[in-house]
């Protein structure tokens, strides 16, 4: 019985604790959600108002008139881009760090690490001075190689993490059937590694989107990202919270989605590994 009731008593907690981190996690979206609705007058209403009417339409102007449809585009298009670029090259790299016995390896796939870990701010004049001496400067193809760049390390260390779980017999067997290493890496490597590349694309694309720090350096009106476009909103007039609430909402919609699409892959990409004795 005393079992029982610790029992209880733990998961009555247990799940207390759960809810108040979600509340914690979606009270955000949701203000952020119902102040992208409101007029000027019911944001700064000195009682808060939760369902203020007449709606107001904050998303019009932004969307059609200011041009943060583009903005949006580029933001996707370049962190589509960081995936599709920075992917590949991750599974190769971190087959050869798992399986070969490369003079020096260690040494490389510690070095790949560190790079990931320097502050982006030390990089910034040294990426801006290369981007427009190759005429990339304001261009989504300078974005999309300097956020690869930084996110190789992060994805070949998640991928390498994975394909260490799976058994150097099987490549050893598929060899000796008379597999090539292209047929290895497609058909017998690449479909039991799946939930460690889909991990390390969910976060290279989250972090490729969420990225600002280069974004307002590199770019300027041409490819400027949804990210540098929020700071648009404060003028020397004052904010313009209902519209910075509107299309900050708008910009949440491609994570959530990839998160909700292959959040199954998340955990198990991430843990793949962990447990290997």
């Amino acid at each position: 019985m005393k079992k029982t009731k610790r029992k209880v008593v733990f998961d009555v907690f247990f799940y207390l604790l759960v809810l108040l981190m979600a509340a914690a996690i979606i009270f955000p979206i949701l203000w952020t959600a119902e102040t992208s609705i409101k007029g000027k007058q019911s944001i700064f209403a000195g009682t808060p108002q939760w369902w203020a009417f007449p709606i107001e339409n904050n998303y019009y102007r932004p969307f059609v008139i200011e041009g943060y449809t583009r903005m949006l585009w580029n933001s996707l298009s370049m962190a589509l881009g960081c995936v599709i670029l920075t992917v590949p090259l991750a599974f190769l790299a971190a087959y050869a760090f798992s399986r070969y016995k490369i003079f020096g390896s260690p040494t490389m796939y510690f070095w790949s690490l560190t790079c990931r870990m320097g502050p982006e701010a030390a990089f910034i004049i040294p990426y801006y001075l290369m981007m427009n001496r190759l005429g990339l400067y304001d261009n989504t193809l300078g974005l999309i190689l300097c956020y690869s760049l930084f996110n190789l390390p992060l994805a070949i260390w998640l991928m390498k993490s994975g394909l260490d779980v799976v058994p150097r017999e099987m490549d050893e067997a598929a060899l000796v059937d008379g597999c090539s290493i292209s047929k290895l890496l497609r058909y017998v490597v690449l479909p039991m590694a799946t939930p460690s590349i889909a991990a390390a694309s969910i976060l290279v694309f989250i972090f490729s989107w969420n990225e600002y720090l280069f974004a307002s350096v590199l770019t300027g009106l041409r490819a400027r990202t949804i990210t540098v476009g929020l700071l648009g909103f404060i003028t020397t007039v004052g904010i313009r919270w209902g519209e910075m609430a509107a299309v900050s909402m708008v910009a949440l919609i491609p994570t959530l989605v990839t998160v909700a699409v292959l959040q199954k892959y998340i955990v198990s990409g991430l843990t793949l590994g962990a447990v290997k004795g």
